[in-house]
């Protein structure tokens, strides 16, 4: 029996996934002496590929001095070098729905917008009315239109937006629901982040895989999470994927637990989903002082295994091929340790 003939007009899509991006904090001595494009010199080849690469913002780019709230940590960078080294970098979009984007106010929120502007990335999940925290950004290649929702479900309360001011969307499920099904009409490809869970944990928080299905179930293709600063667990659900937590990318701080972050690249064929490929990074600032690269072979390798196995609870099977932690929409077999 004649098979068909391949087809010559499918449309091949990479979309390309970071997490968490701090340029601020204990780094700030070494990019003022080194410049912002230092933490990205060791990773920016492996975005070459890519059509869209997006990451979660977490810092007002301003000067603003004033802080909305008093809370422990408080971050800001300065806004057009970092916006420029981003744009160098390759990020095209960002997430502005997270627990820092208000740090000094909408003062430093409108200043980070606008220099995101300014360097032409995109970015979603934040704004001065609630009507523009909870719109779309959308991407389009040339061949397919990319549209990205951005909310934030961690405190402080004071930063979500609401009927009376701006701030950042907040996840709530009928809302996610409403407004990737409204996406969904006029994109091929729609992607959701979320700003959740518990720092330092892989244990998920029950509400994390609801609001994740809900966004699969009305129309979402991938659904990206941060602010656990470490990796979680990945789950394939229906036609779609979540990555629960990417972990730290260029995150300027020196921290124990947060030592291993990763960079997703998701394929698509015709708008649907294909295969996910994730990079281990090292992104323990003791040993690469904020500049993350990619894990040693051994340390990937172990890296595989703790996925693999988180990943099970979900009945999701990853697979290892030459250096990445790989999970195809046709199912292939996991493997039982990274010895195989």
């Amino acid at each position: 029996m004649l098979q068909p003939a391949p087809r010559d007009d499918v449309v091949r899509t990479r979309i390309s996934a970071v997490g968490d991006i701090m340029l601020d904090g204990t780094a700030r001595p070494y990019l003022q002496r080194y410049g912002y494009d230092h933490p990205f010199v060791q990773v920016r080849s492996l975005f070459a590929e890519s059509d869209l690469v997006i990451g979660n913002l977490e810092g007002p780019l301003t000067t603003a001095s004033v802080p909305l709230v008093e809370k422990k940590f408080l971050f800001r960078s300065p806004a057009q070098p970092v916006a420029a080294a981003l744009a160098r970098a390759g990020i095209g979009a960002v997430s502005l729905a997270n627990n820092h984007a208000l740090d000094y106010g909408f003062i430093g929120l409108r200043d980070t917008i606008a220099a995101l502007r300014g360097a032409g990335i995109e970015f979603f999940g934040a704004g001065e009315t609630l009507h523009a925290a909870r719109a779309p950004a959308i991407v389009d290649t040339g061949r397919v239109k990319i549209g990205m929702l951005g909310y934030s479900n961690t405190f402080p309360q004071e930063f979500w937006a609401d009927e009376f001011r701006g701030g950042t969307a907040f996840g709530h499920e009928e809302q996610v629901r409403a407004d990737v099904l409204d996406l969904a009409r006029g994109v091929d490809v729609v992607v959701v982040s979320f700003h959740w869970g518990r720092e330092g944990s892989t244990e998920l928080r029950p509400y994390q895989p609801l609001l994740a299905r809900a966004a699969i179930d009305a129309g979402a293709d991938l659904v990206i999470g941060h602010h656990p600063h470490v990796l979680q667990e990945i789950e394939r659900y229906r036609d779609g994927v979540i990555l629960y937590s990417l972990g730290n990318f260029a995150f300027g701080s020196f921290s124990a637990r947060a030592t291993v972050g990763a960079i997703a690249h998701v394929e698509f064929v015709d708008g649907k989903f294909a295969e996910l490929a994730l990079q281990p990074l090292n992104v323990d600032n003791f040993s690469v002082y904020f500049q993350p690269r990619p894990l040693a072979a051994q340390q990937a390798l172990e890296t595989f295994d703790h996925l693999r196995i988180l990943s099970l609870s979900s009945g999701t099977l990853l697979h290892w091929r030459g250096g990445e932690i790989v999970h195809s929409a046709v199912a292939t077999p996991a493997l039982s340790s990274s010895t195989e």
